[in-house]
């Protein structure tokens, strides 16, 4: 699907069928006998070959797709993306029976991972997330949100968010990154939280804001984390420092993370297990989109689902993710993380590919840009050797992506 460009970078995807996603369309927006245009990176036209103006098929560079599919590019929008080494070894001793306590006594959790951050160096950082980023986008994925968390401190959450930054200049993809300094206590803390929250509004927020590191901050709304009061002043900072919010909210707890974050008007909540109607709600009236995350689900053996049924009946959107992260989620594959969505939570095959591309730049405040096929968004594609949608999302441990086009390349 190579080729140089033709006619000021005009290029044709024809003989397709288009997923497109758009906002209104019946389900999941199809159009049989579809074309894609794009100049400068940017689509120009999507939608029926026939309804094509003439121009766009003049003098552009043709690629017949040979009735295959074309869905916009997938989005991952809650990664922890970039760590150094991994937590085989505390999967093992849970796996003996320990306990959670008891793994982070023995030097696990979060911690663990920060002092793995901590001890590598950036460029060792951006070496070992790679291989991670290339799994998500051999499966057709073309932006990616990365998360901060396992620094800590300024200097570490700073070098976590550069090594992040610089990973769209090692690979074609977008990546946006959010500070998530409010995760957990560093041991240095001595359980003190009320004075490390300090530390992140005093030093760590501005920092990261003069230095343009972050385009959202994030925090861990839960008892093992920090309270529904801490994490308000966190946002009343990033709100201040003109940076979008997102929660990790009600996973372990109901401690009414989701109300929360809609108060704050967050681009999202995450996790949402334990949340309940008045939280479903407020989020429905605020915009703010519900992220599902099925891989932590699986992987810590959750068994309280998060409350689907509440926010469909509320209007609530709802993003799918991979949460991919060493402790918890150690996954990069969405396509995996729709089948376990469908599965676990019962999400529909249309929700879960508006998970992937629609809501999940919703969910990243990025919907102007990408996430649907429509004249003005990125030219960012994902064209499938499937027979049917539902193929993505029914398969396991199975790729059928053809091509991965990223700004129209």
């Amino acid at each position: 699907m190579g080729g140089e460009n033709r006619q000021g970078g005009l290029r044709l995807w024809r003989n397709a069928r288009l997923v497109t996603m758009v906002e209104g369309a019946a389900g999941l927006g199809i159009v049989e006998k579809g074309a894609v245009a794009a100049r400068d990176g940017l689509i120009v036209y999507a939608g029926a070959e026939a309804d094509m103006p003439a121009p766009f098929g003049q003098g552009a560079e043709t690629i017949d797709c040979e009735g295959r599919w074309i869905t916009p590019g997938l989005i991952d929008c809650h990664t922890h993306l970039v760590y150094a080494g991994n937590r085989a070894n505390e999967f093992e001793m849970r796996l003996a029976g320990a306990t959670y306590e008891e793994v982070a006594r023995a030097g696990g959790g979060i911690v663990s991972s920060v002092k793995s951050l901590r001890a590598a160096s950036e460029d060792e950082l951006v070496a070992q997330t790679l291989p991670r980023l290339d799994a998500l986008i051999a499966e057709g994925v073309t932006t990616v949100e990365v998360k901060s968390g396992y620094g800590l401190d300024l200097d570490n959450e700073k070098k976590s968010l550069r090594a992040a930054r610089r990973l769209d200049g090692e690979r074609q993809v977008m990546i946006r990154t959010t500070c998530l300094a409010a995760h957990a206590l560093p041991p240095e803390a001595k359980g003190d939280k009320d004075a490390f929250v300090d530390l992140v509004n005093e030093t760590i927020l501005p920092a990261v804001a003069a230095e343009k590191l972050a385009d959202a901050v994030d925090g861990f709304c839960e008892g093992i984390a920090f309270s529904p009061e801490q994490v308000a002043r966190v946002f009343d900072k990033a709100k201040a420092l003109g940076l979008p919010v997102k929660l990790h909210a009600d996973q372990l707890s109901n401690l009414h993370g989701a109300a929360l974050a809609a108060r704050y008007g967050a681009l999202s909540a995450d996790h949402l297990e334990y949340t309940d109607e008045e939280g479903a709600a407020a989020m429905a009236k605020a915009g703010t989109v519900a992220t599902i995350l099925p891989g932590a689900y699986y992987f810590i053996r959750e068994t309280k689902k998060p409350p689907v049924d509440l926010f469909r009946r509320h209007g609530v959107k709802m993003a799918v993710a991979t949460d991919s992260n060493p402790g918890t989620s150690p996954l990069t594959s969405l396509l995996l993380t729709m089948n376990m969505g469908a599965t676990l939570f019962g999400l529909t095959v249309d929700e879960c590919l508006a998970g992937i591309t629609r809501e999940a730049a919703r969910a990243l405040g990025m919907l102007d840009r990408t996430g649907t096929l429509e004249a003005g968004k990125s030219a960012d594609l994902a064209i499938w050797d499937i027979e049917r949608p539902a193929e993505l999302v029914y398969r396991m441990g199975f790729n059928p992506l053809h091509a991965r086009i990223w700004r129209g390349q």
